[in-house]
């Protein structure tokens, strides 16, 4: 098991994803109590009835579960299942997504994601929750720019 990041290094593995950088995607918060990501909802990202599409939210559950593991299980993780339930169309300014850790143990992290869209006037309204298991990859490592290899 790696050993534990700073927010840093996490801002550094986050920016080394293309397609986290495509989607403007920025890690707000990585400490004990989870990860926090947020997303703007830009134009592009809507679907044809002006709401964030679900595969944005499902991308975002995705890393703030993989990096709310990250906080106990270290840099080099993976999601190994997730489930998301939409609870209501994502309208709003920024994408909030939420990871926590629910359960750690030797070989595992079970973490939930609290997905909310945050309004011009500031208010917060849940679009969706999510929950995944995250597992540490032994084999991989990190280079200097902050890449998983994985032989």
């Amino acid at each position: 098991m790696d050993s534990p990041l700073g927010i840093e290094d996490a801002r550094t593995h986050l920016a080394s994803q293309p397609f986290s950088v495509l989607l403007g995607t920025r890690l707000v918060s990585f400490d004990d109590s989870g990860a926090v990501l947020e997303i703007d909802a830009r134009p592009d990202l809507l679907q044809q009835n002006g709401f964030l599409h679900g595969g944005v939210l499902a991308y975002a559950a995705d890393n703030a579960l993989t990096y709310a593991g990250g906080t106990v299980l270290g840099a080099a993780v993976l999601t190994g299942g997730m489930t998301i339930e939409y609870v209501r169309p994502a309208q709003g300014r920024t994408l909030r997504a939420t990871g926590q850790v629910t359960h750690v143990g030797r070989r595992r992290a079970v973490c939930r994601c609290d997905l909310e869209m945050v309004a011009d006037d500031g208010s917060i309204r849940l679009c969706a929750v999510a929950q995944g298991t995250v597992y540490p990859v032994a084999t991989a490592r990190s280079d200097t720019a902050g890449h998983l290899r994985i032989p």
